[in-house]
């Protein structure tokens, strides 16, 4: 038996004073959980920065571009929305009032920017032991760059993933979409439960402290640790894997295609798929860190061989003999796929200007899964509703 109504965090409140993507992926995610959202946006800035970030926006009812732009959908939704200005007497005193009345308190102002407001982590701590504040920022609350603003794509330079990423002889590149500000939202959701789980525990409430480089310092995961272990600096290498050949993107007869060669067993059995018996016992072939030593001469054989196949032909010839290989595929057929619709990886919300699509959640629960209530909303459209759960009058 499920309960769809109520997800595995029914009951806990988020104060989120966030914008742009960290921490409204953050947010999002805790509200797809089942936490309640009060989402507080700057009227006098027409809201989260994201709003103006397009096209493409959700037409209104006159046809003309609302406030919800795709991007601002990819990471608002199961939340309400107070239009807030922070910087009068008024607004703090009501951020202050929803602080008191909720579990997690996340932001991502710069450090000590909104302890000047009493909205700072040590004064509603001080005030609510039991909260829990999180506090995303470029660098962090400590270090010599915690005062520099904090954007993806800087993080993405100085974290180090962009010098991975890209052609060898290219410039160094960024990940198509901002990575590093997903992933610092995943690491806070993260923190943020385990965190609750504690205050659960013992009543303590804490400050959690992400930054978007430290976030992208850890997921270099074992090129990073390639670097710590044997000192050298990593190459960029394209579609190619640093530890495991042949693992990439090869051209074939109409395209492009995945071939992902993971142990010797699967390199012979790929030999075989194609008519290159006796390259599997080639001494600079035969394992894996041999095809590493000999790289540039085992793709240089392998290129012409692929690239004379159509890629369906060379999926489906691996995947025969259990070789892992596959399509790439464009924004179209990711979301038009068979597999998309088996996982409820798009969903259909009305929003107050009618119905919009979003990106499902990856996670599937048997117990508790994750609910879509509330359409991103618009700045402000949950005033009336978040100033009622205060014992306020409509304003």
């Amino acid at each position: 038996m499920t309960d769809a109504s109520r997800g595995a965090l029914d009951g806990i409140v988020v104060l989120d004073l966030s914008r742009i993507l960290a921490g409204p992926t953050c947010t999002q995610l805790l509200g797809d959980l089942g936490a309640t959202v009060w989402k507080v946006e700057n009227p006098a800035t027409g809201g989260d920065d994201t709003r103006a970030w397009g096209p493409p926006f959700v037409a209104d009812a006159a046809g003309a571009p609302s406030d919800l732009s795709a991007y601002y959908l990819c990471a608002n939704r199961n939340k309400s929305s107070i239009a807030l200005d922070l910087g009068s007497d008024e607004g703090r005193e009501t951020a202050r009032r929803l602080a008191a009345r909720a579990d997690v308190v996340i932001e991502n102002w710069k450090p000590g920017s909104l302890a000047k407001y009493g909205l700072g982590h040590e004064q509603l701590c001080a005030r609510h032991p039991g909260l829990v504040y999180c506090s995303i920022s470029g660098y962090g609350q400590t270090g010599p760059n915690r005062d520099k603003p904090g954007y993806d794509l800087m993080a993405q330079g100085y974290g180090g993933i962009m010098s991975l990423t890209g052609e060898p002889e290219s410039q160094p590149m960024k990940v198509g979409v901002g990575i590093a500000d997903v992933m610092c939202g995943m690491y806070a959701t993260i923190g943020i439960l385990a965190a609750l789980r504690h205050r659960d525990r013992t009543g303590e409430g804490q400050h959690v402290d992400l930054s978007l480089v430290d976030s992208q310092m850890a997921w270099t995961i074992n090129e990073g640790t390639n670097y710590l272990l044997s000192g050298k600096i990593p190459e960029r290498r394209g579609n190619q894997h640093p530890n495991i050949v042949p693992y990439g993107v090869f051209a074939a007869a109409d395209g492009h295609v995945i071939v992902a060669v993971g142990n010797d067993g699967q390199f012979a059995r790929f030999c075989d798929a194609f008519g290159l018996s006796g390259l599997e016992t080639d001494p600079r072939f035969a394992t894996n860190p041999a095809r590493i030593e000999h790289r540039d001469t085992l793709v240089a054989l392998l290129e012409p061989v692929l690239a004379a196949v159509p890629a369906a032909e060379i999926v489906a010839r691996l995947e025969a003999r259990k070789v892992p290989a596959g399509p790439i595929h464009d924004m179209a057929q990711v979301f038009a796929s068979d597999q998309a619709a088996a996982r409820g990886m798009v969903v259909e919300m009305e929003s107050r200007h009618g119905p919009v699509r979003v990106i499902g959640n990856p996670l599937k629960f048997s117990r508790t899964p994750v609910r879509y209530a509330k359409a991103p909303p618009s700045c402000g459209e949950d005033n009336e509703t978040i100033l009622a759960a205060l014992g306020d009058p409509p304003p």
